[in-house]
């Protein structure tokens, strides 16, 4: 996203810029066609804020693209892309700048269909106002109570609610009302706590800048009015101390600084400071910027700190001072869920939070928000712009705090490890209980010993490959050949645990998923145990692969892709379960109608038609990497 800033010069008019004026972030959001784009530019043109040239540009575009007749089409000076000209709706997040003579405004104008409703979020979670359109003629629509919860996720508690094209309901008051109280017991569901309701016309200018002659009977404020007047201030300078760091300062020998950007409360040399999650102490020295040394720096501001002591801090720990912040590996959270790939519990992902990049598997789907009615509804996966309360599992504690408490430290993205997309935002709300209570307990017999006793170096061999491939035919050759040898071996086949620990689960992915998650714990025990476990298992899904792989330790997981081709397969059908895929009678058939995705870089890749040659090969790698 790019962020535009409107030059102040021009006929039009001039606004004087002063850097001690306050600065307001809000957003515009609302359904398709409510009129967003069209009130962010009447407020444009109405604050003065145009050239000579936007100005030629916006008449002569408004003539040719515009929807609005003869008259000027605001929604044009916002609506960049030429897919958002075209069609007469916004896609991406436009951001804007604008002042007058008591404020300074940064307006995010952002898309209403619900296919985009990721840049919606995108826009809204640096917002401290959200600016929603209704369409007069519609009142509030599903849409509408989707970007009002997620307004409430995200801890936006001022909103200004536009009720626009009351033209087009004969400037009804009764409308406006209904629409209004409707609205507002929305928002009390959702913890909005400041809602102001404005009947507009945004292309006609009423109500926006000026109080409109049309409506005699509404005496509030115009846009506006309250904008300019609204106080988001709140108590951020107030709460505890966070600092997360960013980049440890070093250029010499006699100068050590942690660098980032205050989270929330103040700090002055000579307070003590703590480094979570090690929880080492110290005190502040110095706060040095750009401009010079501070006696006092503040929540918003970017610093670098400089400690009395010697201390190890890096990037991804958190400075703190007063009330300790949660350091948890199980938090419960809220997620808005972006990608157009199924959300599915037991995968993994990277939890991105502040300076901190941890990998993260969401352990349950506790419920899914149903938008229409604000139920709490049982679901086993999320769609796309679905809504979700989820638990998560950390690979190591975060440094966090609950959303409510600091948006900065208590949001999160998610992040697929393989295509690098995000996939989600999320909202923490609390650390889970069994996080603090839960302990590892050391044993004095461990993995090393057991694999001492059987003169090998425990690890998984997993067996990937379409159906018929031939995985457990060179599984069964390499575990009777490996017992040969005398050593200690376990053998799982995908279709023998199906007959046991997963005989509940199905075919689908989300079940899928499921059975590899619960193989990949009991190989994990079997290596600590000191044995070379064979997994024979189609594991279709690469990320579920990389999820095993993590599990172990470095070396641990071999995979073996037997890669024989699909028409090789199906040729073989040894069980005839291709013909009864192609025939409909086997849903979700890998290779068939669930795609099956190719290990990108397999320790061993067996392309030879001979189970022998391939067992060979296997012992062969075993042997050259010292694990026999």
């Amino acid at each position: 996203m790019v962020f535009l800033e409107a030059t102040l010069n021009g006929r039009h008019g001039t606004t004087p810029i002063h850097d001690d004026k306050p600065t307001l972030r809000f957003v515009t959001c609302g359904s398709v066609d409510d009129g967003k784009s069209t009130l962010v530019g009447r407020l444009l043109y109405d604050s003065k804020m145009l050239l000579d040239d936007q100005l030629d540009t916006l008449t002569s575009d408004s003539k040719v693209a515009g929807t609005a007749g003869a008259q000027l089409d605001f929604a044009l000076l916002v609506d960049g892309l030429q897919a958002e000209r075209e069609q007469g709706i916004t896609i991406d997040v436009a951001y804007r700048f604008f002042a007058t003579q008591r404020r300074r405004f940064v307006v995010a104008d952002t898309p209403g269909h619900v296919q985009y409703t990721r840049n919606m979020a995108t826009g809204a979670s640096n917002a401290d106002l959200a600016v929603v359109l209704v369409d007069a003629r519609k009142g509030v629509i599903t849409q509408t109570r989707r970007h009002a919860h997620i307004l409430g996720l995200l801890g936006i508690r001022h909103v200004v609610l536009a009720v626009n094209k009351m033209d087009l309901v004969e400037f009804d008051a009764d409308r406006f009302t209904s629409i209004a109280v409707e609205f507002r017991m929305l928002a009390e569901q959702l913890g909005i706590r400041d809602v102001q309701c404005i009947p507009v016309v945004a292309r006609d200018g009423d109500n926006i800048f000026t109080s409109s002659a049309r409506m005699p009977w509404y005496t509030g404020p115009t846009v506006m009015d309250h904008l300019e007047s609204v106080d988001v201030s709140g108590d951020i300078e107030g709460r505890p101390f966070r600092l997360a760091v960013q980049w440890v300062n070093r250029p010499n020998a006699d100068f050590r600084g942690f660098c980032g950007r205050i989270a929330s409360g103040t700090i002055r040399p000579g307070d003590p400071v703590s480094v979570q999650p090690s929880g080492r102490t110290s005190h502040v020295a110095a706060i040095v910027t750009a401009d010079g040394r501070l006696d006092r720096a503040t929540a918003g501001q970017s610093v670098t700190l400089l400690l009395t002591d010697e201390i190890d801090a890096s990037r991804g720990d958190v400075l703190t001072s007063g009330e300790t912040p949660i350091v948890s590996d199980q938090l419960g959270a809220h997620v808005v869920w972006f990608d157009d790939e199924a959300m599915l519990p037991g995968r993994r992902y990277v939890l991105k939070s502040g300076t901190s990049s941890i990998g993260a598997v969401i352990s349950t789907l506790k419920h899914r928000v149903a938008i229409d009615t604000m139920a709490q509804e049982a679901a086993t996966i999320l769609e796309a712009n679905e809504i979700g309360c989820v638990n998560l599992g950390l690979d190591r504690p975060l440094v966090c705090e609950a959303y409510r408490d600091d948006r900065e430290l208590g949001s999160f993205i998610l992040i697929d490890p393989i295509t690098r997309r995000t996939v989600a935002a999320g909202l923490i709300d609390f650390p889970l209980r069994r996080a603090d209570n839960i302990r590892w307990q050391t044993l004095d017999v461990d993995k090393s010993v057991r694999a001492r006793l059987k003169q090998q170096r425990p690890c998984v061999l997993w067996f990937t490959g379409l159906s018929g491939a031939g995985k457990s035919t060179i599984a069964n050759l390499v575990d009777r050949r490996l017992c040969e040898l005398g050593r200690h071996t376990a053998l799982l086949d995908g279709d023998n645990l199906r007959h046991g620990i997963n005989r509940d689960l199905g075919f689908t992915t989300e079940a899928r998923v499921e059975n590899m998650r619960r193989v990949t714990e009991i190989a994990a025990l079997l290596v600590d145990a000191g044995l070379i476990a064979l997994v024979s298992l189609i594991s279709p899904f690469r990320s579920e692969r990389d999820m095993a792989r993590h599990r172990l330790d470095v070396g641990e997981f071999i995979e073996i892709h037997v890669a024989t081709p699909l028409a090789d397969c199906e040729s073989r059908d040894p069980k005839g379960l291709y013909r009864r895929a192609r025939a409909g009678e086997l849903p979700n058939f890998t290779g068939i109608d669930q795609p099956y995705e190719a290990p990108v870089a397999a320790e061993i890749t067996i392309d030879t038609t001979s189970a022998d040659a391939a067992c060979e090969l296997i012992v062969s790698y075993l042997r050259e990497h010292h694990y026999l």
